[in-house]
């Protein structure tokens, strides 16, 4: 009600109500409830500041506006880039990027090539730099932040995410959180829904179907991303047992069987 004609919600906001379950209007810090972002451009000079809301009068293109289902919001990239801008790291940058993508809502590609057109705004170079380590294929924030931990703290190369995995004769052994296939490492987040009776049992039968396969594992756990050197040493200890083996040598494969693709469609 108070946003002027060319006004929007946007950031965190604009991405919720497009259906992003990530963006629950909580500080990721402190737990607090968020203000909402309301974006006016030079057409809201004259609206103030109120309890509950922010308000930015940078420049809002009308391309950038959109109704979403009788709510004036910013478009999804406008949206996410102001949001990587809002929160307190390029670590958590990676995050907002990565859920939204998660949502169905862009693709790391597109919202690249928006930041290509906001070369000299406020914020831009920790934009790209949080862009430069997100992906398309992380499916929560803690598994984000754990593939973070890996390539940015243990110092490993980029891992494969959520993808399948296969042994030699097309049976599928899972989806593995985190997946070296240069070493043979799987690395799962174990989040508080695994501590479930049924859902731990499956997880104990999964990790011993990969290290059947010669996979080696290792599991993060709520809370354990709170201590990085902790996180990088359970890494670097499970790289360091994996057995690096050949392409000719290995059980399970990243390719998959001629059946998958019709399946997939």
């Amino acid at each position: 009600m108070r946003l002027p004609e060319a006004g929007a919600v946007t950031g965190w906001a604009s991405l919720r109500w497009r259906g992003a379950a990530y963006f629950d209007g909580l500080d990721q810090r402190s737990g607090d409830e968020l203000p909402v972002p309301l974006i006016v451009g030079a057409a809201g000079a004259n609206l103030r500041p109120a309890a509950g809301s922010t308000v930015t009068k940078e420049q809002f293109p009308p391309g950038e506006l959109d109704e979403v289902a009788g709510l004036r919001c910013s478009s999804v990239a406008r949206a996410t880039f102001d949001e990587v801008r809002r929160v307190h790291s390029e670590r958590e940058g990676v995050v907002v990027v990565d859920m939204a993508v998660a949502a169905g809502l862009l693709t790391v590609a597109e919202m690249a090539a928006y930041v290509e057109t906001r070369y000299a705004w406020e914020g831009v170079p920790r934009v790209r730099k949080s862009l430069a380590h997100a992906i398309d294929d992380s499916r929560s924030p803690q598994e984000s932040r754990m593939r973070l931990v890996w390539v940015l703290d243990a110092g490993l190369p980029p891992p494969v995410c959520n993808q399948p995995l296969f042994n030699r004769r097309g049976q599928l052994l899972g989806y593995p959180d985190l997946f070296d296939s240069v070493a043979g490492v799987v690395g799962e987040y174990d989040g508080a829904d695994h501590l479930r009776r049924d859902r731990r049992r499956g997880d104990i039968q999964r990790e011993q179907l990969f290290r059947d396969h010669g996979l080696e594992y290792f599991t993060v756990v709520r809370g354990d991303l709170s201590d990085r050197d902790l996180v990088v040493r359970r890494m670097l200890r499970a790289r360091a047992r994996a057995k690096f083996l050949s392409a000719e040598e290995c059980a399970w494969t990243l390719e998959p069987p001629a059946w998958w693709g019709d399946r997939a469609s």
